[in-house]
């Protein structure tokens, strides 16, 4: 039996498996797909145990995406420009770190808007999920992409890393609410609004223009009070269901080379998160 999974910490709340195990089904290959809970401290011990183990690959949550790269025998190009990994395949006796996250960003981004060419967007945070983003939309011919943190240095040392003069500009959250208004998407990647925390806001709203494409990572709840707030004022919305789903069939093409139908995956992840 082929054996994967996915490691962080906290773990309980990843519908990773559900995803997987519906791939797996569906490509007639036996084998398994667990939540693996590795704490911070505990992430070299957790990466031995997994080589141990034979596991043939693995998805990689939060907190570990930064921290796992110097625990990988290799890394490949794009994610080391984006400075995490979500993915590990174990191949020819070697973890190979990859990160399909911004793959799976675009995909679902352009279920929405078609052409980002001479967009202005607003990405909010400055982590992995926000570093995978941001470096995904630079290929895409956009006009600028601002980024906005609670701590600003955070957005500063994001955008020195990939960005040309002029093109970027780090704000505070006060200062993006100011200018919410000159974007045409914005994007948050923040874990503000997660379950069990879903009154929460990153940011508000009052200053959102109508018909701004308003991106929220999180996909559980399915609307964050963000997304719902945005809603109602004439934003046009979408949720990390996509995406999600998007960055784990290319995992698992990774894994197996089989490039899976992810409309059967989503109707079992719907039908899970309705129930909860």
């Amino acid at each position: 039996m082929d054996r994967y999974g996915v490691i962080g910490d906290p773990i309980d709340h990843s519908l990773s498996p559900v995803i997987h195990h519906q791939f797996l089904f569906e490509a007639n290959i036996e084998g398994e797909y667990r939540k693996i809970l590795i704490p911070r401290s505990d992430l070299e011990k957790g990466i031995q145990m997994l080589r141990r183990e034979g596991i043939k690959g693995f998805n990689v949550t939060i907190p570990h995406k930064e921290a796992i790269i110097p625990l990988l025998d290799e890394v490949d190009e794009t994610a080391i420009q984006i400075g995490a990994v979500n993915t590990v395949v174990y191949k020819n006796g070697k973890f190979i770190g990859y990160n399909t996250d911004g793959y799976g960003f675009i995909r679902a981004l352009k279920t929405v808007v078609k052409n980002l060419t001479g967009m202005k967007i607003a990405v909010i945070g400055a982590g992995g999920a926000a570093r995978a983003v941001y470096f995904s939309l630079y290929k895409e011919n956009v006009e600028r992409i601002d980024v906005a943190n609670r701590t600003i240095e955070n957005a500063r040392r994001l955008i020195g890393k990939y960005s040309p003069e002029n093109f970027s500009e780090a704000l505070s959250l006060e200062q993006l609410y100011d200018r919410m208004g000159n974007y045409d998407l914005i994007i948050q990647t923040t874990p503000v609004g997660m379950y069990p925390n879903v009154h929460e806001l990153p940011i508000s709203l009052n200053c959102l223009k109508k018909g701004t494409i308003v991106f929220d990572l999180i996909y559980r709840p399915l609307e964050t009070e963000f997304l719902a707030l945005a809603k109602k004022k004439g934003a046009i919305v979408e949720n990390g269901i996509n995406m999600l789903l998007y960055q784990a069939a290319r995992s698992f093409w990774l894994w197996t080379g089989i490039d899976p139908d992810i409309e059967s995956a989503r109707k079992k992840m719907m039908k899970q998160l309705k129930g909860a």
